[in-house]
């Protein structure tokens, strides 16, 4: 399957949440056997030679790509979530939003110190999150080899944001004008 056939199986839906928003819905890729098997291929093609020791997935559907990502390469999985999810003791860390603040936490330890992750998400867009994400592993002593994303909208910059950061930063797939 082509990145051209994967980037197909991904629904546009125009102005959502709000108007003049082209929303990039990868539910659709997701339900797509041969297609998120490709996908995960791909991301594994990427990954696999940076040989991390963990795949850290950012909610919600950076769970579902790199929890397979994590099958794939024989990873352990470590998710990041929003405030109060997780049931034990947490660290996080507080990041703005173009509407407010919002918080992501992880359990206090489970990224040893020194681990090399590679962060996972569906989609960059503007970067704020994945920023967020990867200041609170390396707050935590993690090496971030890579954030990795299903998609990229260039055209918001979040890419260029997290190689400012020191991330290097990779999407399967491009979506520009949006």
């Amino acid at each position: 399957m082509s990145i051209d056939s994967l980037t197909a199986l991904v629904r546009t839906i125009p102005d959502f949440p709000k108007p003049g928003i082209q929303f990039r819905d990868i539910t659709t890729l997701l339900a797509d056997g041969p297609g998120l098997a490709e996908l995960i291929d791909q991301m594994a093609k990427v990954a696999g030679p940076l040989d991390p020791d963990l795949i850290v997935g950012v909610e919600a559907r950076g769970f579902i790509l790199g929890a397979a990502l994590a099958l794939k390469l024989g990873k352990g999985f470590v998710p990041v979530r929003k405030k109060g999810k997780l049931p034990g003791k947490t660290v996080g860390i507080d990041y703005v939003l173009e509407y407010g603040t919002d918080r992501l936490e992880l359990h206090e330890g489970q990224v040893p110190q020194g681990a090399r992750v590679l962060l996972v998400d569906d989609l960059i867009a503007t970067g704020g999150t994945a920023q967020a994400a990867a200041r609170l592993l390396r707050e935590q002593g993690a090496q971030v080899l890579m954030a990795l994303f299903a998609i990229d909208l260039p055209d918001l910059g979040g890419l260029a944001a997290l190689e400012q950061d020191g991330v290097p930063s990779r999407a399967i797939l491009l979506f520009e004008g949006d």
